[in-house]
């Protein structure tokens, strides 16, 4: 068994076996760690002219692992996070090596203590009530294209939902009566519930009875009745914030895409007293320093705190108590 066949079957395994059926990952994992594999064999091909079936092992050595860090930064102009999450792709595949090659576990070691790079912690950009009203208002309820859109839009607001989550949601996971709820399958195969408003069921429910059994059991359909793409939804989205910018103005300095929806769906109930711990349910995250970051960025929160504090140059507030509080306690 030559070296370049041994890492195909390598990566074959890889795939199917560990990562499929051993770990059974979501597709969204599957696809991220096919497409740096892919792009790796590609820098091989380009910057080392090593064709891809003829890759072994020992060409995947530390420096060639760098400069191929270094390539997606300079050349594919990656952010860090991205290249981060290339090499967490890329140390999965080397942890699984390790374990089915121990012979090479000298290559593997150093592979895996390549350090991730630190990253900035941006600020949440998110969309206000107004902007996010601007977005329903233009969809043309006239046409089919326009009903999809506004039902689709209705959805990702009420729910936080992940594109990915609605792209694959399924007529079958919501489920229509006194209260409607949306069942979704997130990251990790977490499933959650999340309730709708009754503006939003209506919409669904009117969606739902026009589709008919025309399509498959797909919420939200593109114009072939197939599932949409994560890049049509964000498509659709570019189109309706074009337009919604001759109602509110604010939209054209704003970046609208799926994930700033749903910082906005979690910003909103932030804003209306929803706990934390109930936010993080309800956008499915794992941890709750993941939702923390929404408190971090609520402009509104930390001005009602300043409000509290007396500015440098007046007098300290002192407490005062209630005069009926100590009414009360002098009656007992």
């Amino acid at each position: 068994m030559s070296a370049a066949l041994a890492l195909g079957r390598l990566v074959r395994a890889f795939f199917t076996e560990h990562l499929l059926q051993q770990k059974q990952v979501s597709p969204q994992t599957v696809a991220a760690y096919r497409d740096t594999v892919r792009l790796l064999l590609t820098f091989l091909q380009q910057h080392r002219h090593i064709p891809p079936d003829q890759v072994t092992l020992d060409d995947l050595d530390v420096p060639v692992i760098l400069a191929f860090l270094d390539y997606l930064e300079t050349d594919r102009h990656n952010s860090s996070r991205s290249r981060n999450a290339r090499l967490a792709a890329l140390r999965s595949f080397f942890r699984f090596v390790a374990f089915r090659c121990p012979d090479r576990l000298e290559v593997t070691t150093r592979v895996l203590a390549i350090p991730r790079k630190k990253t900035t912690r941006r600020v949440v950009h998110f969309l206000t009530r107004a902007e996010m009203e601007a977005l329903l208002t233009t969809c043309n309820l006239d046409t089919w294209k326009g009903r999809r859109d506004h039902a689709l839009l209705l959805t990702l607001y009420n729910t936080g939902a992940r594109v990915s989550e609605l792209v694959g949601l399924r007529r079958s996971q919501v489920q229509f009566g006194p209260s409607t709820v949306v069942q979704l399958v997130g990251k990790g195969r977490k499933e959650r519930a999340v309730p709708l408003w009754k503006r939003t069921g209506r919409v669904l429910r009117a969606w739902f009875d026009e589709l008919g059994d025309a399509t498959p059991d797909v919420a939200f359909p593109n114009a072939l009745g197939t599932r949409l793409t994560r890049h049509g939804v964000a498509y659709l989205l570019r189109d309706v914030a074009k337009r919604a910018q001759t109602i509110c103005s604010s939209l054209t300095t704003k970046h609208v895409s799926p994930h700033v929806i749903r910082h906005a769906t979690a910003m909103h109930l932030l804003q209306a007293g929803v706990d934390l711990a109930t936010i993080a349910l309800w956008l499915g995250h794992e941890r709750l320093e993941t939702t923390h970051l929404y408190l971090e960025a609520d402009l509104e929160s930390k001005e009602r705190a300043l409000k509290h504090l007396a500015p440098l140059g007046s007098p300290a507030r002192r407490f005062k108590a209630d005069e009926s509080l100590l009414a009360f306690l002098t009656s007992l």
